[in-house]
């Protein structure tokens, strides 16, 4: 279905070519004063010597009016254009017969990657993350609208020091939950964790053993991988529970799957000469990037004691996206504490050579909680995302019991399962 716009273009290109002999392609805008725009009288004035305003009037003189209420010249030589109210109600009913509604299906269908939601194992979801999950699942419908391809990545927090912490632990207190004997549940994995942190941090003997588990389980331990699929799993049914409540669709692929890379991400960029060792450390110094003192801010991708952190990592997973996924654009949403976090891995994924397509770091403000202060899994005092979608759900169950009681009990659910989700969403 042609566009409004698309159906002024030809109007526009038909009315100069027979103003002034030019066959150019016009632009169209929309505008504040009228629907729509035209400015290349200005610009063709320039290139024909002539009054821009007199040659507006020679175009307005050959346009096709039979669909406009209006068009006037305004200023210099702007082109305003007003469509004809019955020429919107047919374009808007033809519209609603059309499965795209009128939009415009890409011409050049795109690879895009939306990355979102992406919750920490091992934690459950709380408010905090619905902004990420919902506008990501936003984007990636309308560009799948569009029809292009479109891969929905949730890139979870399902490696690094804290399975060592929470793995020791639970070898030690619950062991039945490790070897299936016992069914544990998200709620549980987290009050270990918050156990197992405060071990680590008050129990020398304990901290010992964390950190040899963490390095046992990034050398591939049978035991320690067992132990951390196990824990993958539990959180992965809560987090699932909550998506399929939202009607959101999404792939896992956590830090873990890119682990394997990150030496050889290190080993790539210290070859470009992008590394300089700082305290031990290796970073990477980025024009435009300083600290408070006002010294240049670095990018660590390798800790002094050897270990990778987010940055190696989202590195790894530019490069990955890039020459794997072949993406033409990459999307990712998270609030805008992570602002400054991927302005420094765009412009070093660019300046490597692994990052030449469009990235877009798409940022909203964070949930607060009463106090004013962001939310924190670990402190035990979030909000959970999935009371408050069953909360909404029991309260459109309470409207539709008021307002429609002849109704059966499992329709009434149905619809207050999508009155409660949407109002939420």
């Amino acid at each position: 279905m042609q566009t409004l716009q698309k159906y002024l273009l030809d109007l526009a290109t038909q009315a100069i070519l027979a103003a002034c002999g030019e066959n150019i392609n016009p632009e169209i805008t929309a505008s504040t004063h009228a629907h729509y725009q035209c400015n290349d009288a200005l610009k063709l004035a320039k290139t024909l010597k002539c009054n821009p305003r007199e040659l507006a009037q020679k175009i307005i003189e050959h346009f096709d009016t039979e669909n406009i209420e209006k068009i006037e010249i305004a200023g210099p030589g702007f082109i305003n254009i007003t469509l004809s109210s019955s020429f919107l109600s047919a374009q808007l009913t033809q519209q609603m017969k059309d499965p795209l509604l009128g939009a415009p299906k890409a011409d050049h269908p795109m690879r895009i990657i939306v990355e979102f939601s992406s919750p920490n194992i091992a934690k459950e979801l709380h408010v905090g993350h619905l902004r990420s999950t919902i506008i990501g699942d936003a984007l990636a419908r309308l560009f799948e609208f569009l029809g292009h391809d479109v891969l929905r990545l949730n890139h979870v927090g399902d490696w690094g020091t804290q399975f060592g912490m929470l793995i020791s632990y639970m070898k030690e207190y619950a062991t039945d939950a490790l070897t299936g004997t016992a069914e544990a549940q998200l709620p549980q994995l987290m009050e270990w964790y918050r156990a197992a942190k405060k071990c680590f941090d008050e129990n020398p003997d304990f901290k010992k053993r964390a950190q040899e588990e963490v390095v046992a389980l990034q050398g591939g331990d049978p035991n320690s991988l067992k132990a951390w699929r196990t824990i993958c799993a539990i959180s992965r049914q809560a987090f699932e529970e909550i998506y399929t409540l939202l009607d959101v669709k999404l792939i896992e692929r956590g830090e873990s799957f890119y682990n394997p890379h990150l030496s050889n991400v290190v080993a790539d960029l210290e070859a470009k000469g992008m590394v300089t060792v700082s305290d031990g450390a290796k970073c990477i110094f980025l024009d435009g990037f300083k600290g408070s003192d006002g010294k240049p801010f670095p990018m660590i991708i390798q800790k002094s004691d050897g270990g990778f952190n987010y940055s190696t990592t989202d590195m790894a997973t530019m490069r990955q996206r890039v020459q794997d996924e072949k993406a033409d654009r990459i999307i990712v949403v998270t609030d805008n504490g992570q602002k400054q976090h991927f302005q420094m891995v765009e412009a070093a994924a660019k300046k490597a050579g692994y990052l030449n397509q469009q990235f877009e770091h798409v940022t909203f403000g964070v949930v607060l909680s009463s106090t004013g202060k962001k939310f924190k899994t670990r402190e035990g005092s979030t909000e959970k995302l999935i009371d408050l979608l069953n909360t909404a759900i029991e309260r459109a169950e309470e409207i539709f019991q008021e307002r429609l009681p002849d109704l059966e009990p499992q329709e009434r659910h149905q619809m207050a399962a999508i009155l409660g989700i949407d109002a939420v969403k």
